[in-house]
């Protein structure tokens, strides 16, 4: 049997136990996916323009897992 990373946010107000366990998850998984993507296009955009190399290369941290954290409250 696999081994699935479960990710837990403990002392948040979205929800009465203050405990997320799906949405912390759900954006992990989206992260990676998305990283998978775009770290390697963002270290050739790197070459030539670093700024926006390394924007690209920090979308999945800073875009993609808080706005799927955030989506869902559990």
């Amino acid at each position: 049997m696999g081994c699935f990373p479960v990710c837990v946010q403990c002392g948040t107000r979205s929800n009465p136990c203050r405990c997320k366990v799906v949405g912390p998850t759900l954006g992990f998984v989206a992260f990676a996916v998305a990283a998978v993507v775009e770290w390697p296009i963002g270290a050739v955009v790197y070459v030539f323009k670093h700024m926006k190399g390394r924007r690209i290369m920090a979308h999945p941290a800073t875009v993609v897992y808080p706005k799927v954290n955030r989506a869902i409250p559990i």
